[in-house]
């Protein structure tokens, strides 16, 4: 349980805008639509035709659901607040929202991770591919990935959850671990141990993966052909940026959320506090969508399909 005497959380991140809230609301739900619409677009072609059935699209699978995992975990959420006069947040739904971001982010950097040295695989080892990497071994993959990120949160959670909190107001828009941890008054060294050790597991770790696997692509590139540099040039675009973009945005939230950023103009905070949890689903589908030939070729497949059959069914009613 948590501590008997605080049952909500208040957030003070939040400004009065008056009817402003209703344009602010409908741009939110908007962004949320277009986010579930995309990655969903996509689960559904990749889980429906076989001939994407494959270790790369797989991977790609389980970023998308994870999208729509974090996404979930926090715009509804978002809405509600926008619409509400008074911004508070029930204790045990501040919890599971905290549950649902990190896990997200553990999911994303680890999915990262596994697609780094599967390139690599692919790029440095393409004649013994489908004998390293089958699909199977991919779902394992899949599998133990979020495994492991629910077990890892539920440790700091339970963790939280024996504090004893002696205030209740957050300084975001969202429950955020660190900051709930910030208002207890109980003894917090073990929580701040395994926050730095679950730091370093969430973000570091998968960078080794990374780092090895660009360097080695890095040398095949340099040591090859043209046609491999292209092909590595085609396949590991998206998913560097894809790093980036979320590194960059996890590391602004990490740093407001433990040093003063009051030189930061509040408006601009506010935007890059939920930089990682809206750029990136929107972004994703769209860029792996455009870039990955084979993907992007049954996107227009299936969308011209829809199209000719739609205008068929237009001209059955006319007559």
């Amino acid at each position: 349980m948590v501590n008997s005497t605080l049952s909500y959380f208040l957030l003070s991140t939040y400004i009065h805008v008056g009817n402003l809230r209703y344009l602010y609301f409908m741009i939110t739900a908007i962004l949320y639509i277009v986010i579930v619409f995309a990655n969903t677009s996509l689960i559904v072609v990749i889980c429906v035709n076989r001939s994407l059935h494959e270790p790369m699209y797989l991977f790609l699978c389980s970023m998308f659901v994870n999208e729509l995992y974090g996404s979930t975990g926090l715009f509804p959420f978002l809405l509600v607040q926008i619409l509400s006069d008074i911004h508070t947040v029930s204790a045990p739904l501040c919890f599971l929202q905290i549950f649902c971001l990190f896990t997200y982010v553990n999911i994303q950097f680890c999915n990262l991770a596994i697609m780094s040295y599967d390139r690599y695989l692919a790029i440095c080892y393409p004649l013994q591919y489908n004998i390293r990497m089958t699909s199977n071994k991919a779902v394992i993959f899949i599998i133990l990935i979020w495994l492991y990120s629910f077990v890892k949160f539920l440790i700091t959670l339970s963790l939280n959850i024996r504090l004893t909190l002696c205030g209740n107001i957050i300084n975001s828009l969202y429950c955020h671990n660190y900051l709930v941890v910030k208002l207890a008054c109980s003894d917090t060294q073990v929580n701040n141990i395994y926050g730095y050790f679950g730091t370093v597991l969430t973000i570091f770790v998968p960078l080794f993966p990374i780092l090895f696997s660009y360097i080695k692509i890095l040398r095949v590139c340099f040591s090859g052909s043209k046609q491999t540099r292209q092909k590595a040039v085609s396949t590991c675009t998206p998913h560097l940026v894809s790093l980036l973009n979320f590194s960059f945005g996890c590391g602004f939230e990490m740093f407001q959320s433990r040093f003063v950023m009051s030189g930061v103009p509040s408006a601009l905070r506010i935007i890059l506090s939920l930089y990682f949890l809206i750029i990136q689903p929107l972004m994703n589908p769209v860029m792996y969508g455009l870039q990955m030939s084979k993907l992007r070729n049954i996107c227009k497949h299936v969308l011209c399909y829809k199209l000719l059959a739609g205008g068929r069914n237009n001209k059955s009613v006319s007559k």
